[in-house]
């Protein structure tokens, strides 16, 4: 479209306009126009070097055969063309440009003999189209880092959502499992319940799959999937394996944020993970979540034994839950217990981050 109005525009001026000299000349140097138009995204810099050299080889020949006037009106889209080269163009690439264009300019206005006020404010012009672009190609760029961020903060949502969902019930299935190996020579009918616990968590671990994928691939889908919340931590009590989780829920639970709560039952479930993982000879795994004033305490503790020796480095469990808690307001601690054991306790506010 720019291409048809400037090459129709520049035909009906050349035919049209009284006084203009060299009329051959003029149009086909204003048709050669055209591809740098059709390149100004692509390959700003050889556009403005096309398009400011016409109307450069204008102005030599009026200053080398004195033939009176020879600019067009239609030449101005040699603007679109600068403002192309400071919005699409790498600095080099600017830098080369601009300076091109500083010398035509000059050399027009000494061809043309324009008056102090001519070149004031044909330098504003200039540096207007010049300031438009580079605001817009700002804007633009904070988009693009705008758009970045999101999909980090995306990813690494995702990355925490997985980790909790599948290492919670896979810790789960593999305990299971080990248990399994060890009675079901002895006792096949115990063998029998624990191989049902091992299939019971591999189609809850399916269906939260498909649940988060739905999600992703369905815009709809959030509102037919709900976020689990304190009120499912009852579901990761268990006493018939070892170690055994017990949950505790104490006052008022039932009006908090989505957001916290949430993120309450995800990080019960990441810590009991962690516990059945990594707590040795740990017999009992105690959950408990009370209210506090406008607070909402959880506490996740297991009666395994300290090990001695450097605290363990934090692994992405423990610096997804601190990032959780920390992204709504909240306070983290992990570690061990002085009397044995590790616990792992957060503070969150109940009505999410103010």
């Amino acid at each position: 479209m720019l291409v048809g109005v400037f090459a129709a525009g520049a035909l009906v001026e050349v035919v049209l306009r009284p006084g203009l000299a060299l009329r051959p000349v003029v149009m086909v140097l204003a048709l050669a126009l055209v591809p740098a138009l059709l390149w100004r995204r692509a390959r700003p810099l050889q556009a403005v070097l096309v398009g400011w050299g016409v109307a450069g080889l204008l102005s030599v020949l009026q200053l080398a055969v004195h033939a009176g006037d020879l600019d067009l009106y239609s030449l101005g889209a040699v603007l679109v063309l600068l403002h192309a080269l400071v919005r699409w163009g790498s600095g080099q690439e600017i830098v080369a440009g601009t300076t091109f264009v500083t010398v035509v300019v000059a050399l027009g206005m000494y061809a043309a003999a324009a008056s102090a006020a001519d070149a004031f404010g044909g330098s504003a012009l200039l540096l207007f189209v010049v300031a438009l672009a580079a605001a817009s190609r700002y804007r633009a760029d904070l988009w693009h880092r705008q758009q970045r961020e999101i999909r980090n903060e995306e990813r690494v949502r995702l990355a925490r959502e997985l980790h909790d969902v599948v290492a919670h019930h896979v810790s789960a299935i593999a305990v299971q499992a080990q248990a399994a190996g060890l009675v079901v020579g002895a006792q096949p009918e115990k063998a029998a319940e624990v191989l049902a616990a091992i299939e019971s968590e591999a189609s809850r671990t399916l269906a939260e799959m498909r649940s988060m994928v739905r999600v992703l691939r369905e815009e709809d889908a959030v509102e037919y999937s709900p976020q689990r919340g304190v009120a499912d931590l009852p579901s990761l009590a268990r006493v018939d394996a070892t170690p055994t989780v017990e949950v505790s829920l104490q006052g008022s639970l039932t009006r908090l944020a989505q957001p916290v709560d949430a993120a309450l039952y995800r990080l019960a479930q990441e810590s009991v993970t962690n516990a059945v993982r990594h707590a040795r000879n740990a017999t009992r795994i105690e959950i408990a979540v009370r209210r506090e004033g406008e607070a909402v305490r959880l506490r996740v503790s297991d009666d395994g034994p300290t090990e001695l020796g450097a605290p363990p480095q934090p692994g992405f469990g423990l610096l997804g839950m601190a990032e959780r808690t920390q992204l709504l307001g909240g306070s983290f601690s992990a570690g061990p217990e002085p009397g044995g054991g590790w616990s792992v306790e957060a503070v969150l506010p109940a009505e999410g981050t103010p």
